[in-house]
């Protein structure tokens, strides 16, 4: 008889997950399962409210991305009250957005995903964090990482007046005007950032391209499905986190739909499994036919490395000269091999820094007029952004009064669900061998999933206390260890 092995929880994410691996009677892996005991509730919790509230009752979904949330739903407002913001509005949401982006990839890379390369996937559990990437790369370089994003969550704070839960985005505009003397500090940050981001760069190339350990990790079966990828670009097809069409690319990388944002129905649908809460989006073109890779799948990917092969370049010269090295060096688009997120995260980090400077520098930012006033009657609107890890969509409808009477929001981490069930599966298979199992190996199937930056307190919703529990059963389905741990 088999024996059942439970991760729980799984670490370096937001929000709670566990994984059970289920294993056959020679010890090697019958099937692992990605499950997120989380119940949504936002849906329900925006019906009946003034839809002007969506931007602040979003961005309590998530204190790490709540600045995705604020902007999305400032476009969906947009879109709803069919009003465009001005100039000045644009740069200063462009501005804040690309912010965002480069320091929410700055904590991902440094502190949650950074340990696997930096201190080591086997190193001990004491020193497979923040701490062990300190010691790895010295105090100065771990202040300078911390300095940095203070200073990008300081633009953040200065336009949306906190940086956790901003109050920025209105329909057709912004809440405040920018100072000359603000553009300036805006503009010092920026340079810094994309100094900072070739510095993260040559870290990643000396740590990681140098070893040739980590480099056969990332190109190995076991971290490698070939799926649809989407992204949102610009007129050019370069990257875009703020504004743009969704594209989609299937697994040899050629174009396969693009579409507005108010099109997201026609080509995305959500398949429900009973092991867990977050839904499983799928390309409704193709159809659901269940966790499997190629062509003939719907699953798709978004995030980092989705947005670079659905796209044909960055829009900034810096990134796109970091762009083609990746695909150079990994043999070309599209890219397969899940652990490559963390490259290409750090390519748009630095794309993030380059257009940080392009609307800190742009003579609209510190215009007066930062407000259109909407005139007509709210009906229907949808706002998407790329969030850090991924495409984010919120759709609202109301009444003639705005009040919201349906939302649906779809985000980064159930447009990438599929996919990261199918990582933790391939991971579990390719790593676990004769029922040898230590925690070094663990932390590889954990590996698999935490390279998308899954964001469950987005995709789900806790209610109320969530126990966390690890069971380890012997070969006769006993329980052998368990370790509880509560968490409030």
């Amino acid at each position: 008889m088999g024996r059942t092995i439970t991760i729980d929880p799984i670490t370096r994410l937001e929000g709670h997950g566990k994984i059970d691996i289920f294993l056959n009677d020679e010890g090697d892996v019958d099937r692992a399962y990605f499950e997120v005991p989380e119940l949504r509730g936002f849906e329900k919790f925006a019906q009946g409210r003034p839809v002007e509230e969506m931007p602040q009752i979003t961005s309590r979904i998530c204190g790490v991305c709540p600045t995705a949330h604020h902007m999305a739903a400032t476009k969906a407002l947009d879109d709803l009250y069919h009003v465009e913001p001005t100039p000045a509005a644009l740069a200063i949401r462009q501005l804040v957005y690309n912010t965002f982006t480069f320091e929410d990839h700055a904590l991902h890379f440094y502190f949650l995903g950074g340990p696997d390369f930096v201190v080591g996937p086997d190193a001990a559990k004491p020193v497979r964090n923040i701490l062990g990437v300190v010691a790895a790369v010295g105090v100065e370089t771990a202040g300078r990482v911390i300095a940095m994003r203070k200073a990008a969550r300081e633009i953040i704070s200065m336009f949306g007046g906190k940086v956790i839960h901003p109050v920025l985005g209105l329909p057709g505009g912004v809440a405040r005007a920018v100072t000359a003397e603000e553009q300036q500090k805006c503009i010092q940050i920026a340079n810094d950032a994309v100094e900072f981001c070739q510095f993260s760069l040559e870290v990643f190339d000396n740590v990681v391209l140098k070893n040739d350990t980590y480099v056969n990790l990332i190109l190995s079966d076991a971290y490698t499905h070939r799926t649809y990828y989407m992204g949102m670009v610009d007129e050019n097809n370069h990257v875009n986190f703020y504004d743009g069409q969704l594209r989609v690319v299937d697994p040899d990388g050629n174009e396969f739909l693009k579409f507005p944002a108010q099109d997201y129905l026609k080509h995305v649908a959500e398949h429900v499994e009973p092991w867990t809460y977050i839904k499983f989006c799928y390309l409704k073109d193709i159809g659901w036919n269940g966790f499997e890779e190629g062509p003939k799948s719907g699953v798709y990917a978004v995030a980092p490395l989705a947005r670079l092969n659905a796209a044909d370049g960055m829009p900034t010269p810096l990134a796109q000269q970091a762009y083609e090295q990746m695909y150079e060096t990994l043999g070309g688009k599209p890219v397969h091999h899940t652990l490559a997120n963390h490259w290409a995260r750090l390519i748009e980090m630095l794309s993030a820094a380059e257009m940080m400077q392009k609307f800190a520098s742009a003579p609209e930012l510190i215009d007066p007029n930062i407000r259109n006033l909407p005139t007509q009657t709210p009906d229907e609107g949808v706002g998407v952004v790329e969030a850090p890890r991924g495409t984010l969509f919120h759709h609202y409808c109301t009444d003639d009064r705005g009040i919201v009477t349906r939302a649906n929001l779809i985000v980064a981490t159930q447009n990438n669900a599929a996919r990261i069930a199918m990582s933790v599966d391939r991971a579990a298979k390719g790593v676990i061998h004769k029922g040898e199992i230590d925690d070094g190996i663990l932390n590889k199937v954990e590996m698999s999933f935490r390279a998308y930056d899954p964001c469950h307190g987005c995709a789900t919703h806790a209610l109320g206390r969530t126990p966390l529990l690890v069971k380890i059963y012997d070969g006769d389905g006993r329980v052998v260890r368990k370790v509880a741990r509560n968490s409030g």
